[in-house]
């Protein structure tokens, strides 16, 4: 059964692999990904050469996507939420911009890593349906019209 596995680890790895496409774009170089974002579209990111390093992106896209859809990221709440997100992957959070800093040794990590995190951060348009989703609840005395 491990040998069976491993051989549809081989065919997975072949299928991201073929699913993959790279796109020289100015100094960067533009990958599409085989994922899929909520609109169904492939995931792109891009990769910078910085030093003896890499910086991935996904150049602002997806916080873009999710404020031109009516998610406003200006809550605390909500901001508390996309910062958590990103930092659980190790991915950082400049302006509008989700990144990630890294060595070639770590690249496929990273780029998982940023892939993941575009994946999660992408859910929070579902947080824009609820609004009292983040709205705390008032202690019970207010809410029954007592005085404190």
């Amino acid at each position: 059964m491990i040998q069976e596995i491993s051989s549809l680890i081989d065919v997975y790895q072949k299928w991201l692999k073929d699913r993959t496409a790279l796109r020289e774009i100015g100094n960067a170089i533009e990958i599409t990904t085989p994922f899929l974002d909520r609109h169904n579209d492939y995931i792109q990111i891009y990769v910078r050469k910085s030093g003896d390093g890499y910086v991935i992106t996904d150049d602002g896209e997806t916080i873009q996507d999710l404020e031109m859809s009516g998610v406003k990221l200006d809550t605390p709440k909500r901001l508390e939420l996309l910062n958590m997100t990103a930092r659980g992957f190790g991915v950082t959070v400049a302006g509008q911009e989700l990144s990630i800093l890294t060595s070639p040794d770590k690249f496929p990590l990273a780029k998982h890593s940023l892939v993941q995190t575009i994946i999660a951060v992408n859910d929070l348009f579902f947080t824009a349906r609820q609004p009292d989703l983040f709205v705390e609840p008032a202690p019970k005395p207010v809410q029954e019209g007592f005085d404190l």
